[in-house]
């Protein structure tokens, strides 16, 4: 007998496992035939080896595929509904007696072997496979049988569900706003007037009116720095800001937050974002949102155990990351690919304008290095030497041509301390592309082609998009243009439709006019993804000038399990709603040129939509950042934990530059941190119909899609080394 029988042989199943099993036998003769004459596991599992195999060999291209013979987007696409099962179930038997380090379970070891957990429950009634797992397995088998048939929704079919979710430029919408900024100021009032709240520059004069004081805290909104001084740092002040509407189940579960240490940053402005009287017409609108804000259960039990999910963050001086980039320390720069790398300010751009409930890096605010305290972050007198040597970095390297300046938030900086940043960017651009005149063709270095500014800000606090800062974003263009830097990004997070309000808005036609692409990047919640919620945001963002850019699945182990949405539903999403933005070859070209003419981006995307009729355009890329190397949706499921959570081993995505590591590295495994069956409950109880995901049950294999030519780097005139340095690959 094999570990897994010893290990689970006593564990009993349950009355629901065990009526599940009997309709999945009485659908399925065959199994139940194998099943009952297999004297033991190993019997079973070459049964059904040999049943799945004969019928999936009536189909060449599938077989190629489950054989590694033929891979890529082409072969995916040909495959059939049925292919998909055959496929799954012949992965799991392959797969049989793994174990992988679940963490989830903060490390404990998942043994994937279903065949041998049906076995086990025929003739035994044991092996401790759950409901949820014999859920899956049903779904499996009538995929495989023709009874869970595919049936893609129609282009009216997703645009009835796009229709559903509400956004934040409807006036039903705005005026609800208006009402909650109104409460939110007169207990802000109530407060500066019993001398709560002291602050010498947010005061009132003597003998103001009660309307005056109301008037002045008007024109406060309009000033990033009050809403940064303002906001929420306790669940107290966050109900009675939101009218005392959270339950006290809730507002237990932010009470224990605050004793763990979990901080606590939500700005009025977005605070007024979220609904107290909920209307009709917008029921469950604002969950995308409010996830965000709301810590959860899982959250407040994992924290304190938390752990990084990104390896290549993980910096010790003097070796190299996961990736095998050497940096100069261990929390400036982040690096994954040759051809880009992250800068993290020591400014207060290694801040956020709020904390969002499912971040990657709660690991750190865990550890206690990142925080909300703005006064500690300022840059010391050491910052600009040092940015001159982080900078350096970026010069000295062969490869690295796109800078990236996050945190944080690139934009919590102030705008003295980011132009010195795009200074020092510029300066450092130049000499790279003087530098390269003495190398001969061929032995070039890559010159800095791309500059982003990676902000949650146009969102969060869309105040902070100033005429000053529009200005030295548009002067920064003007004379990098000049030296050969040709795309200039600003990107962004829109969760929801009903983020993009009309102060967002007006943020993002700033942003555009100074020249600069803004792109999004979406994070696939649970409540963001719910049917046609994704496709509404894409075509709200583009009719304000956004290009749609990543939409990411959730990172992260059980801390972020109430806002995971399966990669099955992201692949569901790719191919059953994105689709209809998919934007025909003839147009790349018309695409490509978008970044050139960033000032008219808001007409060049409609006329771009009504040429090709489409309700929003497709460009952004459904995602999974691997806690290993890169950004990759290629993965199939070679195996299932008892508790019905799949696991997925995921590939490197084909269509870009990777560092030399992942030939070393190989194929990524992830458990995921909830079932289908979890997924499909918790929408619901959200108030979806379950039965418009029905084909999600199916959906076990994934691929990367290509990037749209929007994205890609443009040509060098000559050619660059093929040299690495600040590589470092141990054997």
């Amino acid at each position: 007998m094999s570990a897994i029988v010893h290990e689970l042989d006593q564990i009993a199943i349950s009355v629901k496992s065990h009526m599940l099993l009997r309709k999945l036998l009485r659908e399925n003769p065959v199994l139940d035939e194998i099943m009952r004459n297999a004297r033991n596991e190993t019997e079973a599992l070459i049964g059904v080896r040999n049943y799945i195999l004969e019928e999936l060999k009536k189909h060449k291209d599938a077989y190629r595929f489950y054989k590694r013979e033929a891979i890529g987007r082409e072969t995916f696409e040909k495959l059939e509904w049925k292919d998909f099962a055959a496929i799954r179930l012949l992965d799991y038997i392959d797969n049989a007696g793994r174990e992988f380090d679940d963490l989830n379970l903060r490390g404990e070891k998942a043994i994937s072997n279903p065949i041998a957990l049906i076995w086990l429950a025929v003739n035994f009634g044991t092996g401790g496979a759950k409901p949820f797992f014999f859920e899956d397995m049903l779904q499996l088998f009538r995929q495989f049988t023709g009874k869970l048939k595919k049936e893609n929704p129609s282009k009216e079919q997703v645009e009835q569900w796009m229709e559903r979710w509400c956004y934040g430029l409807d006036p039903r919408i705005a005026k609800l706003r208006e009402e909650n900024r109104e409460r939110i100021l007169k207990i802000i009032i109530e407060k500066i007037d019993s001398g709560e709240i002291k602050d010498s520059k947010y005061s009132f004069e003597k003998g103001m009116s009660q309307e005056q004081k109301f008037l002045k805290t008007l024109e406060w909104w309009d000033d990033r720095l009050f809403h940064l001084r303002f906001a929420v740092r306790s669940p107290d002040l966050l109900n009675e800001l939101l009218g005392n509407s959270l339950d006290p189940d809730t507002m237990k579960v932010l009470y224990e937050a605050k004793e763990k240490g979990i901080p606590f940053f939500v700005n009025p402005y977005y605070l007024s974002l979220l609904h107290v009287r909920v209307p009709y017409f917008a029921v469950g609108a604002d969950l995308a949102i409010r996830h965000y804000v709301i810590y959860s259960k899982q959250l407040l039990n994992e924290f304190g155990h938390i752990i990084a999910w990104e390896k290549e963050d993980i910096v010790e001086p003097g070796k190299p990351n996961a990736a095998g980039w050497l940096l100069p320390n261990d929390h400036n720069i982040h690096r994954r690919y040759p051809e880009v790398a992250i800068l993290i300010p020591d400014t207060i751009g290694r801040a956020c304008g709020g904390l969002c409930a499912s971040c990657q890096r709660l690991y750190d605010f865990q550890r206690g290095n990142l925080n909300f305290n703005l006064d500690k972050l300022k840059p010391r007198e050491t910052w600009d030497e040092k940015l001159q040597s982080l900078l350096k970095y970026f010069e000295d390297d062969p490869q690295l041509r796109d800078i990236l300046i996050t945190g944080g938030d690139a934009l919590m900086s102030s705008d003295k301390s980011l132009e010195k940043i795009l200074t020092g960017i510029y300066e450092m651009a130049l000499r790279k592309k003087e530098i390269n005149k003495s190398r001969a063709n061929g032995e070039k270095y890559a010159e800095i082609l791309r500059v982003r500014l990676g902000s949650r800000l146009p969102v969060y606090l869309p105040q902070r998009i100033t005429y000053d800062l529009t200005q030295i974003l548009k002067d920064f263009k003007e004379k990098a243009s000049k030296i050969g830097i040709k795309q200039f990004v600003i990107q962004t997070h829109f969760e929801s439709p009903m983020e993009v309000t009309p102060e967002a808005r007006e943020g993002i036609r700033k942003l555009i006019t100074a020249g600069w692409t803004v792109t999004n990047q979406l994070v696939f919640t649970t409540a963001a993804s719910r049917r046609g919620h994704s496709a509404k945001l894409r075509k709200v963002l583009n009719d304000i000038g956004i290009i749609n850019y990543y939409t990411f699945s959730v990172k992260g182990y059980m801390e972020n399990n109430f806002n995971f949405a399966t990669n099955e539903r992201a692949v569901q999403e790719q191919m059953e709603e994105k689709i209809y933005g998919k934007i025909p070859e003839k147009y790349y070209n018309k695409i490509k040129d978008f970044p050139n003419h960033s000032e008219t981006l808001v007409e060049n995307i409609s006329d771009l939509r009504n040429k090709a009729e489409l309700p929003f355009l497709g460009t952004d890329r459904n995602v999974l950042n691997l806690p290993g190397v890169g950004k990759s949706l290629t993965f199939r499921t070679i195996g299932i934990t008892r508790y019905g959570r799949r696991i997925l081993e995921f590939d490197h995505d084909t269509n870009r530059n990777h560092s030399p590591i992942i030939k070393k590295m190989g194929k990524v495994i992830i458990i995921e941190s909830k079932s289908i069956s979890e997924y499909l409950q918790q929408l619901e109880s959200i108030g979806e119909d379950i039965s418009d995901y029905e084909s999600i049950w199916g959906y076990s294999i994934g691929e990367t899609e290509p990037r749209v030519p929007i994205y890609e780097y443009p040509e060098y005139e000559f050619e660059i080394t093929k040299e690495n340095t600040n590589l470092e690959i141990i054997e």
